[in-house]
């Protein structure tokens, strides 16, 4: 029995498979981290890498970007403003034997990590600055997470809150402040055209004092202006200046008179 066992061929039969089996092809975005009889032994690939069997066991790490969501959180505010707030982390792992050895599943970790940092910065500010300074917020966060998953080797890319629900009576309190916002603009826009135009009219004013015969051109145009038009009755406004030498000539001839 052993000497059959032990002959040249089948010898050479087990030989092979087991380099056969040990023999393992990694991606090129993939990592194996090899431990030797339950100790760390390296981290190999990608290509082509030896894995011995029963003496070293080989776990799979993917150096992809991860885009990992979050699902939604509920966050009071700062100002005491109850809503929902989703999130999505980009990710990827650097190191891959940290990833491995330092936690126990990275991507489970991250995702709790993430949604506890979500509530805890969220909670710090106001209602406006989460709607109005985003990038600031996912600057903020991605910071946190990149500080505390630096040491399970893993790289935080990007964080994007992507979705903040208010409350009904939110929304309608912001629909109407941002409805009085609009229309304080449009009187401020009209005070300002009335003040412009009130300029230009004391300049016109100005300019047609210094100059008489400005008055005379504009009465003739607006004449003009009325002759166009389909009206039945026209009135003709004249200037009392008109009648200057005509009163001046009868007074002359009364005064004349004995």
């Amino acid at each position: 029995m052993f000497e059959l066992l032990f002959s040249g061929p089948v010898l050479i039969i087990i030989l092979a498979m087991l380099v056969m089996s040990a023999i393992k092809v990694l991606r090129e975005y993939e990592r194996g981290v090899i431990f030797r009889l339950g100790r760390f032994l390296k981290s190999k690939g990608p290509g082509l890498i030896i894995v011995w069997p029963v003496i070293d066991r080989m776990v799979k790490i993917s150096l992809r970007l991860i885009a990992l969501d979050v699902p939604p959180q509920d966050v009071i505010t700062r100002d005491n403003v109850s809503v929902k707030v989703s999130a999505v982390i980009y990710f990827r792992v650097v190191i891959p034997d940290k990833a491995v050895i330092q936690v126990e599943d990275y991507l489970y970790a991250t995702s709790q990590l993430a949604q506890t940092t979500l509530r805890s910065v969220l909670g710090q500010a106001e209602l406006d600055d989460l709607l109005a300074e985003r990038e600031k917020i996912n600057a903020h966060l991605q910071e946190i997470l990149d500080k505390h998953t630096d040491p399970w080797g893993i790289k935080i890319s990007n964080v994007e809150v992507k979705h903040v629900d208010l409350p009904q009576e939110m929304q309608r309190a912001i629909a109407k402040q941002a409805e009085a916002e609009r229309e304080r603009r449009a009187k401020v826009i009209h005070a300002e055209g009335e003040f412009q135009a009130s300029q230009k009219l004391a300049e016109a004013a100005e300019i047609i004092g210094r100059q008489p015969a400005a008055i005379q051109l504009r009465f003739l145009q607006t004449l003009t202006e009325v002759a166009t038009e389909n009206n039945s009755t026209v009135i003709f406004p004249i200037p009392i200046d008109l009648f200057d030498p005509l009163i001046g000539a009868m007074r002359r001839v009364r005064d004349q008179q004995p």
